[in-house]
């Protein structure tokens, strides 16, 4: 059964069945009777076009991930689940659109196609053409981070500057005069990314205030990259003993560079930073770190979208998280060097 039969049956056209069907055009009562009739008859489900047409929704979210052509990271691939599990709770389904170079068409394509009843984006810079063209649209839609001047915007951010302090201010405490950072990729930094630039100025915020000796690093989000990386920190400035990183992805690599070198975590060197809960408990031993709620940050994003979709405003709402240093077995006192 289709809209196609049920016009047959009602001996009307496709278009008047699709008024009734969307409310958008008055139709006679006696001839919408007949075609209610014939819906009732057939026990004819309107599918999701046709509910849309009806409520002026999709009930279908956006979300804005980066390029297909590059590897999501473990933690974007946690905020992509929990999002769609969000969505899924309160009924919505979910479409996933790349952006960034070839693919800004596809975002074109979610901004103006009405696709979507709003837009989830993820992976936000301080400076983001994203940002500017959705504020233009007035499509609802929230970020997974923020930008310099967020202003108007709703967005869930992790503090990753007051974070990566903390993890200064404890390898401070510890004893730790030599430190460094270990962040994200040169390219994402370059290009502006918001969670780099924060935690570099968290890091030399913290280093200043302590008096100590800081140095910090740009590194690929693999475990290569991050092998790399360590060893050629070992080998340029011995005098570091301790790393605090945003880097998770690399964290494998960076310990497998401390084991070739005969460094015994954190007898010999300690690392901390703000990483996912999983990858912390993971790490050997397990990492003392500001653990990101991934699953709350997705969850509280649909959650300012849908208000925002069902109020139609674009009233500004925000949630920085500030997760605790989970103090594990990764840290130590600075080694006598």
């Amino acid at each position: 059964m289709n809209i196609g039969e049920i016009a047959r049956r009602a001996g009307v056209s496709r278009s008047t069945v699709s008024y009734v069907l969307s409310g958008k055009r008055p139709v006679s009562e006696a001839t919408r009777r007949r075609i209610q009739a014939v819906i009732d008859e057939s026990d004819y489900r309107p599918n999701a076009n046709a509910r849309a047409l009806k409520e002026g929704r999709t009930r279908t979210l956006g979300l804005v991930i980066p390029p297909a052509s590059q590897r999501l990271t473990d933690m974007q691939l946690g905020f992509v689940a929990s999002v769609v599990e969000a969505a899924a709770r309160v009924d919505l389904d979910v479409l996933l659109s790349p952006s960034g170079g070839d693919h800004d068409r596809s975002f074109e394509r979610i901004v103006t196609g009405r696709r979507v009843d709003g837009v989830i984006l993820m992976e936000i810079r301080l400076e983001d053409d994203r940002v500017t063209r959705l504020r233009r649209t007035g499509l609802p839609f929230v970020t997974i981070g923020r930008t310099a001047r967020p202003g108007g915007t709703s967005w869930v951010d992790v503090d990753y500057a007051g974070l990566i302090t903390r993890c200064v201010h404890h390898l401070a405490d510890l004893g730790h005069r030599n430190v460094a950072l270990v962040n994200r990729s040169a390219e994402l930094v370059a290009a502006g990314y918001g969670p780099g630039h924060r935690a570099l100025a968290g890091f030399a915020a913290a280093v200043r205030e302590r008096d100590l000796t800081g140095l910090d690093v740009c590194c690929g989000d693999d475990a290569a990259a991050g092998e790399a990386c360590v060893e050629e920190l070992l080998a340029a400035h011995p005098a570091v003993t301790a790393v605090a990183t945003v880097n998770e992805a690399a964290l494998p690599g960076m310990r497998r560079a401390l084991d070739a070198a005969g460094l015994v975590v954190p007898r010999d060197f300690s690392i901390t930073g703000v990483v996912a809960r999983h990858w912390a408990e993971d790490f050997r031993p397990p990492l003392t770190a500001a653990d990101v709620p991934m699953l709350e940050m997705g969850t509280e994003a649909v959650s300012l979208l849908v208000q925002s979709i069902a109020a139609g405003e674009t009233a500004a709402r925000h949630r920085l998280y500030s997760p605790p240093i989970s103090l594990r077995a990764s840290t130590g006192p600075a080694p006598a060097r």
